[in-house]
């Protein structure tokens, strides 16, 4: 790939940018696509420096060192205590905390970086916002990036207001949100964060959203055809927000793998697989991964299903989740020798890339994660929306009412997405020819366009290189 000309001048260090991201593996996947294209197409260097969540952070190192150096290089903060948290804190909470904690060392790494570089930006993503005061110091252009989408983004930007004219929890909203270019969204879809306002991670979100207007400008993970009405409002500063940069598509590229579930789908039809998977974490209860495996059944699709160990609480809600137990063990009974011949059922992990590239792939359940919602848009894979957690049932709503590459899954009065729905979402989704032959086409019109945005003129690749001449020229946009 040819190298853009932002950069000239041999006289000076190349520009330098930190990127501080929260410590999850889906907040650091994209970030680090990013970087790519900051490197590749604009000479601009890229550090990152990685707050610890308490783990080992093996897969974070793992993913970060692979990466070409010396134009992206790693920081990895010391490891924080949460022995004062509450064995039950949500995801949220403990990744605030870790950032918040992490913020001393930041500024000793920043320091660091503006003796020895041309330091111009300071990129972070949502749960981050405290180090913009760090920027502040160091006389560095803050901006954010989202891991999510410009619907998303605009109601965080609508939530303060929403919090001073409502008194009731959001679920209980008579009407649902209606926001320029939006498809409105009912108040029980919102973010769980945002579902019990007396709770301590809704006054963070609320923070963030308040903070978020302090960014010199915010880089959102999605593109101009996929969203028009929503980025047509940001961008024109309807909530007085920040400029903002679509630059989407920023999805992992596959790498080669000899993973054996490749191996099965080769000898599939094309196009008649459903890719069954929650994300890294998402599980489901016993009684739910019950009906999933009898609604797959029933359906008498073919399907690739990757299976984790059933929780009763929503594991996901909580940090590193993890469980030695065998998924195979919670299946019912006969079902493997029963589905052997149409079905592929793995543990915990499949190189999802791969999977959804794949020509034997039709069609992709999913948890509505938004790395993998891009993921399968960029493939071309429609989607059955089965969201879990976090900003998962916002997600949804767009996907399925607004963008139309999504059928959303309904739950039962036992709390259940049931056998008998299960199996009719898929037979529509993988064969139907009414709902489902809708969504199949839009979904490989919408993976044209996501190819256009990332072109040479595309939309997102003008955004983004508008960024960069910000941060060559240092200033102010």
């Amino acid at each position: 790939m040819e190298k853009s000309s932002t950069f000239r001048s041999q006289d000076q260090k190349p520009p330098h940018v930190a990127i501080f991201p929260s410590p999850g593996m889906g907040h650091l996947i994209p970030v680090v696509e990013l970087a790519k294209r900051l490197v590749v197409h604009h000479n601009i260097n890229v550090t990152f420096i990685v707050p610890n969540d308490g783990s080992t952070m093996e897969p974070q190192k793992k993913l970060l060192q692979a990466l070409p150096k010396p134009m992206i290089s790693s920081i990895f903060l010391p490891q924080m205590s949460f022995d004062d948290l509450p064995a039950d804190s949500v995801n949220e909470t403990r990744i605030a905390l870790s950032v918040t904690r992490s913020v001393p060392a930041l500024r000793q790494s920043l320091k660091a970086l503006t003796e020895s570089t041309r330091l111009v930006a300071l990129v972070v993503d949502m749960f981050c916002l405290d180090a913009f005061d760090v920027a502040k110091e160091f006389n560095v252009l803050p901006y954010m990036f989202t891991f999510y989408n410009a619907l998303v983004l605009s109601l965080a930007f609508h939530l303060p207001k929403l919090d001073e004219t409502t008194t009731c929890e959001y679920k209980d909203l008579p009407k649902p949100v209606k926001l320029p270019g939006c498809v409105p969204v009912h108040g029980r879809d919102l973010g769980d964060p945002a579902q019990d306002r007396k709770h301590t991670i809704y006054k963070v979100l609320l923070n963030i959203s308040k903070r978020s207007y302090e960014a010199a400008g915010i880089i959102v993970n999605s593109f101009l055809d996929l969203e028009p009405g929503a980025l047509k409002a940001l961008k024109e500063g309807f909530y007085n927000n920040p400029p903002v940069y679509p630059v989407g598509p920023v999805v992992q590229t596959g790498s080669s793998s000899s993973d054996p579930c490749l191996s099965w789908l080769d000898k599939q039809p094309k196009g008649s697989v459903l890719f069954v998977s929650f994300g890294s974490g998402g599980t489901l209860s016993q009684d739910q991964m019950t009906e999933l495996a009898l609604g797959l059944e029933m359906s008498g699709a073919r399907f690739f299903w990757v299976a984790k160990s059933p929780h009763e609480k929503t594991a996901a809600r909580f940090f590193s989740v993890e469980s030695n137990e065998d998924p195979f063990d919670y299946l019912p009974k006969g079902f493997l020798e029963r589905t052997k011949d149409v079905g592929l059922v793995v543990s915990t992990w499949a190189p999802q890339v791969q999977v959804l590239s794949h020509g034997s792939t039709g069609g992709f359940l999913s948890h509505c994660g938004w790395n993998s919602a891009l993921e399968s848009i960029v493939h071309g894979v429609p989607l059955i929306a089965w969201p879990s957690y976090a900003e998962q049932r916002t997600n949804a709503v767009l996907l399925a009412d607004d963008v139309k590459v999504a059928i959303r899954v309904k739950v039962n009065d036992k709390g259940l997405v049931g056998r008998e729905e299960i199996s009719g979402r898929v037979r529509e989704l993988m064969e139907g020819e009414l709902e489902g032959k809708l969504i199949r086409a839009r979904v490989k019109e919408l993976k044209d366009k996501a190819c256009l945005a990332l072109s040479k003129e595309g939309s997102s690749t003008k955004s983004l290189a508008e960024i960069a001449q910000v941060w060559v020229n240092n200033c102010q946009p």
